[in-house]
């Protein structure tokens, strides 16, 4: 028998973990529950965590900064709970390496349904490309990547750092060296979005990324395009 997920509930008003907890549990996961940044801590150096539920808006140590240091040690997955409906504070959440949102006031079944999406795309990847979630660096062509710092260094070792949003994009292709990806299936497994014909905002990401990592960004050949297919990783993968 598959064991059942564990799943963190940090929020700081109780009635709302309680009553998320007891739902997941109901729905057979293994839950625990933390009222700030610092339990939940305690809860990870007690026992493995498989997806955090986390609220932004908590007194002192806000969502945001726990996110922050998660994601400076660890790929747990994380959803965050926000009150706050405008794109601009949602796109934060996500550049800072939330997997996904919901906005409060939320139906429990809603967020069952985000919870089992985010781990489907995390539990995805065959055994031999998760690797990469357990390295501390992997080799990218000529470039060895710190995970853990989210930076780059070439054969003169200086450190080239990645915005988190640069990180995500590059730790999907290096999962899948050499797979062409569409737009559409970046975009869901960076940030979980589905992308609409308007949404350019891979092609921008993809940019960014170049200028830091290719020889010759205007001729790449560590990341290719693949007209009307989307974009390869075109280079040998490692780990160390």
């Amino acid at each position: 028998m598959q064991k059942a997920a564990h799943i963190a509930v940090v929020d700081d008003h109780r009635d709302i973990r309680d009553l998320v907890g007891k739902y997941l549990e109901e729905q057979g996961y293994r839950v625990s529950v933390a009222d700030s940044g610092a339990a939940l801590r305690r809860i990870i150096e007690r026992t493995a965590v498989d997806l955090v539920v986390l609220d932004v808006m908590m007194p002192g140590e806000d969502g945001l900064s726990v996110c922050r240091q998660l994601r400076a040690a660890t790929d747990t997955p994380i959803i965050f709970l926000t009150a706050m409906a405008e794109d601009t504070d949602r796109i934060i959440g996500l550049e800072l390496g939330a997997d996904d949102y919901l906005v409060k006031p939320f139906n429990p079944r809603e967020l069952l349904a985000r919870i089992r999406a985010v781990l489907r795309r995390a539990n995805s990847l065959p055994a031999q490309q998760r690797e990469s979630t357990k390295a501390k660096v992997v080799r990218v062509g000529h470039w060895k990547l710190n995970m853990g710092r989210q930076e780059l260094a070439g054969d003169d070792g200086v450190g080239v750092p990645l915005s988190t949003a640069e990180f995500r994009l590059l730790k999907v292709f290096l999962e899948r060296p050499g797979l062409v990806l569409s737009r559409e299936q970046l975009l869901d497994l960076t940030v979980g979005k589905v992308a609409d014909i308007f949404d350019r905002s891979i092609d921008n990401q993809v940019s960014r990324l170049r200028k830091k990592i290719e020889p010759d960004p205007k001729n790449p050949s560590i990341i290719r395009t693949h007209w009307g297919g989307g974009y390869s990783l075109s280079v040998e993968v490692g780990y160390e």
